[in-house]
């Protein structure tokens, strides 16, 4: 009888101790494993709340910082390459923009830098556009063969932004970042 109730006793600690390795997970939940091995790590003892580092938390990581400049008003300052494509096969049209409180610099080569300046200071989002959403329905027109690329930096945010005119939405933020891509990329 006492072997009996050894075997039941190393069965029940083996069952607790496989439990809570996180191998499988019961209830087909993610994150009531997450919380439950988050749980576990906290409350070792001595330890701080720092989980083993094998074991997944349910702390959320932070929020990458900002990769597209904000919509409305800005500050007006740019540093930017912009690179413009008419057509498919022929040559790069290549400018400089530099502003400062949406004032062109000298050393801009943009066709027209006092508008492209003052289209950035008004909404320095038009440089680095978001992409359509799956929920976003563009509508399939084509627009023309123009591309085109801006690098840079407006308002401290780092921009690397692709245009192009083959549907709706596309059209739509080439439209809205004309007077930034210049005279060749302003075909409507």
């Amino acid at each position: 009888m006492r072997s009996v109730r050894m075997l039941a006793a190393v069965l029940a600690l083996g069952a607790g101790l496989v439990s809570g390795c996180g191998g499988t997970q019961e209830s087909g939940n993610s994150g009531s494993m997450a919380s439950s091995t988050g749980s576990t790590a906290s409350s070792r003892g001595g330890d701080s709340a720092t989980p083993f580092p094998n074991t997944e938390t349910s702390i959320s990581a932070p929020a990458p910082a900002t990769s597209r400049p904000s919509s409305g008003p800005g500050q007006g300052n740019a540093e930017l390459a912009i690179t413009v494509v008419p057509s498919q096969g022929a040559p790069e049209i290549d400018y400089t923009l530099a502003c400062s409180a949406g004032t062109p610099a000298a050393e801009s080569s943009h066709p027209n830098a006092a508008a492209a300046c003052a289209a950035l200071k008004a909404n320095p989002g038009i440089a680095a556009p978001a992409p359509p959403g799956t929920a976003q329905p563009c509508t399939q027109q084509y627009g023309g063969p123009q591309t085109a690329t801006i690098t840079g930096v407006v308002d401290g945010v780092a921009v690397d932004s692709k245009f192009a005119r083959t549907n709706g939405c596309e059209i739509s933020a080439w439209n809205a970042a004309k007077d930034v891509l210049g005279v060749a990329g302003g075909a409507s």
